[in-house]
């Protein structure tokens, strides 16, 4: 896709986001794809349904990126967030990643499921959403008159020393073969996907719900015409091409700049759908005052998630306002928000930025984020469920031992509570 100033190429790139993501915040709704349901149902009943979906939806995108990256229409080397920078930082990646995955059990959802609730009518959610966006906006930018963020303030000293500098990028492909990558990606994708797509089919009883079918192709689909439109953007200046941002990157070279102020050239790089760092970018535009140059891909994809699943749930009569049952329902919700605010930014994304995103680049973060996320939830479920069985009579430390008891994390002698 080609265009003749950066005012069209941006605005087509912004327009085309908020579309994709109308379809998929529709899809999701109908479907009920949810990334923290399908742990659940997974940990309580042993119904892999959702969870099927989830693994369908990153084989969909997976495949997706290794073709494109091989036909050349698409980059992730350069994406933004940096999936494959040469710096693992594996410790910001498995704590952001378990501090989500208990932050999103506790405010009924991910990143993702916060934006479709929110189209549905759910007021809850809209107070997540708040609170996720202020604590992500100052991890990342800094305080009012000062320059520490969140992140430099609570993390940076400690756990920064912790990250390894590779000789490359972190992407399996790389690791395993530094002279050709897309060779070793393509090998690495395609054994991958086949490996999922045996996993996911094998169960009859997935091949019968067309809705958990239809959920993980769209939102698969979604992250994959993500990576395809914000990669594929150029424009044709006076016989010389740039991405949007390499324009931006160049501005003090442009003297004819159809804009009077500079947006930030890193929101410009190839990326996909991610839910956590554009709430808070979507706080900063309307602290902005709603300035078009603060308009980010992230920002319409957070609006046409919400958009997409207002718009479904008046076709289906679904919309309903909700609120909190009672005060603890409240200050669970709260904490959930906080947590995910936190892990969401510190591990670089949330279940769909990179569960679905980050790993559809065979990042080694985001695998490892994905792998923490889904721990710190099961995790978080399982001790609820002691509690709530035992109606709160057993301590925490008695649900956490009995718990990692049961995930086989600890021996069986440590068992305090009787299964369940």
């Amino acid at each position: 896709m080609e265009f003749t100033s950066f005012a069209a190429g941006h605005t087509a790139l912004l327009w085309y986001t908020f579309a994709i993501a109308l379809v998929m915040g529709a899809v999701v709704n109908k479907t009920n794809f949810c990334t923290m349901g399908a742990v659940s149902d997974w940990v309580n009943m042993g119904d892999t349904g959702r969870l099927r979906a989830w693994l369908f939806a990153i084989a969909v995108a997976l495949i997706g990126v290794v073709v494109l990256e091989r036909l050349g229409l698409v980059n992730a080397d350069g994406a933004f967030p940096p999936y494959r920078s040469g710096q693992l930082i594996w410790a910001e990646n498995v704590l952001g990643g378990f501090m989500f995955g208990i932050g999103m059990t506790l405010a009924s959802g991910c990143g993702n499921k916060t934006l479709i609730r929110i189209g549905g009518g759910n007021l809850k959610s809209l107070v997540v959403f708040a609170i996720i966006g202020v604590i992500a906006y100052f991890m990342v930018n800094p305080f009012p008159h000062s320059d520490k963020t969140l992140f430099t303030v609570l993390f940076y000293d400690w756990i920064r020393p912790l990250a390894v500098s590779l000789k490359g990028q972190q992407d399996l492909g790389s690791m395993l073969s530094a002279k050709n990558p897309q060779a070793a990606r393509d090998w690495i994708g395609g054994i991958l996907v086949v490996a999922l797509l045996v996993i996911v089919f094998k169960s009859s009883d997935f091949r019968g719900r067309f809705d958990n079918i239809l959920g993980g192709l769209v939102v698969g689909l979604a992250v994959l015409a993500g990576w395809y439109v914000s990669g594929h953007i150029h424009l044709n200046l006076d016989g010389d091409s740039y991405t949007l941002r390499g324009y931006v990157q160049d501005w003090s070279f442009l003297t004819d700049s159809p804009l009077t102020n500079k947006p930030e050239a890193a929101p410009l790089s190839a990326q996909s759908f991610t839910f956590i760092n554009p709430m808070g970018q979507t706080l900063g535009y309307v602290a902005s005052g709603f300035k078009h140059v603060e308009l980010t891909f992230g920002i319409m994809a957070v609006f046409g998630v919400i958009a997409g699943s207002f718009a479904w749930a008046l076709v289906s009569r679904g919309f309903r306002f909700e609120w909190f049952v009672s005060l603890r329902d409240f200050v669970t919700h709260v904490i959930g928000a906080v947590l995910m605010g936190f892990g969401g930014v510190l591990g670089m994304g949330c279940t769909i930025g990179q569960g679905i995103t980050g790993v559809s680049t065979l990042a080694l973060g985001s695998i490892l984020a994905l792998l923490s996320i889904i721990f710190g939830s099961a995790l978080t479920m399982k001790i609820q469920y002691y509690r709530m069985c035992y109606e709160d009579e057993a301590s925490f430390l008695a649900a956490l031992l009995s718990s990692l008891v049961d995930m086989r994390l600890l021996p069986g002698g440590l068992r305090r509570l009787e299964p369940i």
